[in-house]
């Protein structure tokens, strides 16, 4: 999806992009591109649901989830190659 600001500089947000994802968004900048982040309207509940289940994981656990995917990742990687 792509859009155009208008010569006030405000960007239009289509209705289904906004009932999917709010109305407040962080704006992430980079060197050559701009992001919009949805705000959540409950963040600590958004929280808890990213974290599915590493709620009652224990911290080796998570470490050893996270470098299983980062070999993973990295294989995918090589072979792209």
């Amino acid at each position: 999806m792509s859009a155009e600001t208008d010569a006030q500089g405000r960007l239009y947000i289509p209705k289904e992009v906004r009932e999917k994802y709010g109305q407040r968004y962080h704006i992430v900048l980079y060197e050559d591109r701009i992001e919009l982040i949805p705000v959540a309207d409950d963040p600590l509940t958004a929280v808890r649901e990213a974290a599915g289940d590493l709620h009652d994981a224990s911290v080796e656990e998570i470490r050893e989830d996270i470098e299983t995917a980062a070999k993973d990742d990295a294989a995918e990687a090589g072979s792209d190659r």
